[in-house]
């Protein structure tokens, strides 16, 4: 094959390298098999070249210089040596200023046996040192934050952690104070380094300048192990690499995989194992007695709780029974309860996504947008909640983008987001008025109204965002990101906006942003009325699952509204709960607490305790992530691994063996006795699935995952190799022997199977648009009475009062204060002020919090924090069928 036309030509040691214009002289040197030293340089960021350690010579006319080779861009003709005798004073002489005040506490250092500082010093410096005089010291560890830890003389000022915060996640809240010798990274006074991603700026640290305080003194690098798994707190699914000693994990580090998370993880991710140690993690099962519950064996837990589910099954029919909850499963414990509810039970009263989600049938249809299309699109829309409270590290791979002016940004938004300064247009939103915005827009985008006729809005934004898209045509590349704009939002007016986008814009791909984990595994499993596992409907795949699983449903079942409104008029008897908690989650707070107290049995299958544990009546103890193994779907559609590294905490079962063990119990066989049995049934089986020899037979070369629905072809294996200077922590475990892989096949994980394919396909269709129920014209309520009532809208933070954010004591100091968020006229047409605490009044309580002024709050709503206080949102929700809930606002 000929060599590109615009390849250039650069020698480096002797060594002639064809490169890309532009392209760094570390990146060729490196490609050409010669390792440049480095500390600032880092691929996912913008070259600074501050450290000075990446010198090499350069030929010029001039004769040959140093130059930073992180820095300077190679040029056609270019000789390049790393080796040469200046270039190697030239290190020496950096690392033996970098020492001059560095303190020689490697043995009590965090970053000790994986230090950069160090292996370089071993490598390139000059073998000891000529200082007598007194090193410099500062006051340490100052904690410039809940998680992280400054050591100020160990500070090299590559800026690492500085660019990071800038760069990538918008937050300059840490920087250089001070110049010349005084110069040191420090916070803002009075402003704590309170970020979502601090945990970042620790992993990159090439020192140990910055510590995280949950890993302080806690192992050395050599007592580690470690497996490659994924974090499992949102639906992003980013790659981690799971570390542990002693048979606890102790660390979670990013690994970068370019298609999902580029190495960087939010603090929730990287810090959530925490959880794992929790004074309220189950680890027995048990009965209720006496109103008490009292520890069983596990023979008897799942003996009651199949006589509880036989019993209600043959006096009431199989409709009695309720499954809700199962995003916090893995792909396989999915399937297994799947078909625990829908063929063993018969009922397909099964919802993962507790009311405050959007319709599966949305989620599963419309063409999906993987991270990788919204990063290359050249215009994005964003409608519903802050990506950076619902899906941080999205938002760390748009964010750089956005800023540098390559992506076009218009967003549909209740307030303001991390992203509103940067958008091109941000278009005010209240609940229900959502399908009314959109359709202006695309009228005026066509010219067939004017800008934001008849809808009451600022019609400056939609003139930006008409101008900013263009027309319906030339937009090939657009990409929708979209989740509910309130948690108590009524999902009719969501699925008239989306419609209509897709109606309108031929070539779009959209990109549905859940709240809950694994919650796109668990629609793909079945886990939702109406489907079964391997997105397709009821009415579609109702033959083949009969035919392959013996029995299923006779008819449709119940969503969670349906079943907490059945439970609470005792037509539902049993309510399962997967590792869920509607007390705290759905959004109608008095309905759940009712249907719980008047159902006749709770069986509650989780690993943590939360406020429904309250109303259970047996208790079956899951283990938790890194204590299972299984697979998760992320919000593109990918699967990857989730691997085990440590036994399991007392004796609790994965959810998929108590699946098992139940259906047993109830006299029948679900067809499969392992993990792996599973995973190759769903492979089997599942429509969506086709092409892929198992769930599990991914392996740790297999970077990216695999994407679904697959095609027939093989994945090519492959792994980067890692940079020990960047990928820090990684490299040193993975030379001291520990294992990287989960026990996973080396076989490919896709293969060509036409007979497969014919067979399934040729006989169910994958759900499509066409099985999209809606009612596509908006129908706002109006404000029931007073000429202060607004309509409450209610977004979710990053941390809040949730079970896992509660079960670690590092994140209970992360859970912000309620804030009352309302546009600065209707806040004067009130007499409010910013700073002044208000009450929230509904219909029966009230909700006090702080006021902040914010211009892209619609006029006529209020933005409050779910569950971030003991005074409870929800009780301001009367009813949570309503399309808009109207509130009061008092001084």
């Amino acid at each position: 094959m000929p060599e590109a036309a615009d390849k250039i030509s650069v020698t480096v040691d002797g060594k002639e390298v064809k490169a890309d214009p532009g392209e760094l002289i570390i990146e060729v040197a490196e490609r050409a098999g010669a390792f440049v030293p480095r500390f600032c340089y880092h691929p996912r960021m913008k070259p600074v070249g501050m450290c000075r350690m990446c010198l090499v010579e350069v030929s010029s006319p001039r004769g040959p210089s140093l130059q930073p080779a992180c820095f300077v861009s190679v040029a056609d003709g270019m000789e390049i040596s790393t080796e040469s005798e200046s270039v190697q004073k030239a290190q020496s002489g950096v690392l033996e200023y970098l020492l001059l005040n560095h303190p020689l506490d490697c043995p009590v250092c965090d970053k000790g046996g994986e230090c950069p500082l160090q292996d370089q010093t071993l490598a390139y410096g000059p073998g000891e040192s000529r200082q007598v005089e007194e090193k410099r010291h500062f006051a340490k560890p100052i904690p410039i934050s809940t998680l992280v830890e400054l050591d100020r003389e160990r500070c090299i000022q590559c800026a690492r952690c500085t660019r990071f915060a800038n760069e990538i996640a918008g937050e300059a809240l840490i920087d250089f104070f001070g110049r010349g010798e005084d110069t040191e990274v420090a916070i803002f006074p009075g402003k704590p380094f309170d970020s979502y991603f601090a945990g970042n700026t620790v992993q990159i640290c090439p020192v140990g300048a910055l510590t995280a305080t949950p890993y302080r003194f806690k192992a050395r690098p050599w007592d580690l192990e470690q497996v490659e798994s994924t974090c499992t707190l949102c639906s992003v699914g980013c790659r981690v690499a799971v570390q542990s000693s002693a048979n606890e994990v102790v660390r979670h580090l990013g690994i970068d995989i370019d298609s999902v998370n580029h190495s960087w993880l939010c603090d929730k991710g990287r810090f959530g194992y925490l959880a794992m140690r929790s004074e309220t993690r189950l680890l027995e099962p048990s009965l209720r007695e006496s109103g008490e519950l009292v520890e069983v064996s596990w023979s008897d837990a799942l003996e009651k709780a199949a006589a509880l589910i036989s019993e209600a099954k043959l006096a009431h029919g199989p409709q009695a029974i309720g499954f809700l909850g199962g995003a916090r499963l893995t792909n396989e414990s999915a399937y297994a309860w799947a078909k625990v509810a829908k063929a063993v039970v018969a009922t397909d009263n099964t919802d993962a996504q507790l009311g405050d989600g959007i319709p599966a049938e949305l989620v599963l249809s419309l063409p999906r947008a993987t991270i990788g299309d919204a990063c290359r699109a050249k215009k994005v829309i964003v409608i519903g909640e802050d990506l950076k409270e619902i899906a941080p590290v999205l938002f760390l791979r748009l964010r750089p983008l956005i800023a540098e002016g390559k992506i076009d940004l218009v967003e549909f938004s209740t307030h303001e987001t991390s992203l509103s300064n940067l958008a091109k247009a941000s278009i005010p939103l209240v609940p229900g008025e959502l399908g009314t915005r959109v359709r202006a827009l695309i009228d005026s985008i066509k010219g067939t109204k004017d800008a934001g006729e008849g809808i009451g809005i600022d019609i400056q934004e939609i003139k930006n965002a008409t101008q900013t898209l263009g027309s319906l045509e030339n937009n090939p590349d657009l990409v929708v990101i979209y989740s509910n704009s309130s948690a108590i939002e009524n999902t009719e007016d969501l699925k008239a906006g989306i419609l209509a986008l897709e109606e309108s814009f031929k070539n779009a791909k959209f990109m549905p942003v859940l709240k809950r984990s694994n919650i796109f595994g668990a629609l793909d499993m079945g886990l939702s009325p109406n489907l079964l596992p391997g997105r397709v409907t009821f009415g579609a795949a109702k033959e083949y699952y009969k035919k392959q699983w013996g029995s299923v449903p006779e008819k449709s079942g119940m969503g969670t509204l349906e079943m907490l409104h059945a439970a609470a008029e005792s037509k539902i008897k049993v309510l399962v709960l997967l590792g869920c908690d509607p007390i705290a989650d759905f959004p109608d707070a008095k309905l759940a607490k009712e249907a719980l107290s008047k159902v006749d049995s709770v069986i509650f299958v989780d690993s943590l305790a939360n406020t429904s544990l309250d109303y259970a009546d047996i208790v079956l103890a899951a283990s938790m992530d890194s204590e299972r193994e299984g697979s998760f779907t992320n919000l593109e559609g990918r699967i990857s691994r989730i691997s085990k590294k440590v036994s399991a905490s007392g004796s609790s079962w994965p959810d998929w063996a108590i699946a098992i063990e139940l259906a047993d119990a109830l006299g029948d066989d679900l067809g499969f006795g392992s993990l792996d049995d599973i995973a190759k049934e769903i492979a089997r089986l599942a429509p969506a699935y086709q092409g892929l020899r198992s769930t599990l037979s991914l392996n740790s070369e297999v970077d990216e995952g695999i994407l679904l629905p697959v095609k027939a072809t093989k994945v090519e294996l492959k792994r980067k190799q890692g940079d020990p200077m960047v990928h820090l922590g990684l490299i040193s475990v993975e030379h001291q022997g520990a294992p990287l892989k989960s026990g996973a096949s080396n076989e490919p994980g896709v293969y060509s199977d036409e007979k497969q394919q014919q067979d399934i396909g040729s006989t169910i269709s994958l759900i499509s648009k066409s099985d999209i129920k809606s009612d596509t014209t908006s129908k706002p309520e109006t404000a029931a009475s007073g000429a202060k009532s607004l309509r409450l809208v209610v977004t979710r933070k990053l941390f809040d009062r949730g079970t896992h954010v509660d079960s670690s004591l590092f994140f209970r100091d992360l859970v912000p204060e309620q804030e009352v968020r309302i546009h600065p006229e209707t806040a004067s047409s009130l007499g409010i002020s910013s700073g002044e605490k208000v009450s929230i009044s509904g219909e029966t309580c009230k909700v006090s919090g702080q006021v902040i002024l914010d211009n892209r709050v619609d006029q006529s709503g209020v933005v409050l924090i779910w569950n971030v206080s003991e005074e409870d949102v929800r009780s301001l929700v009367s009813n949570s069928e309503k399309s808009a809930h109207w509130v009061e606002v008092e001084s």
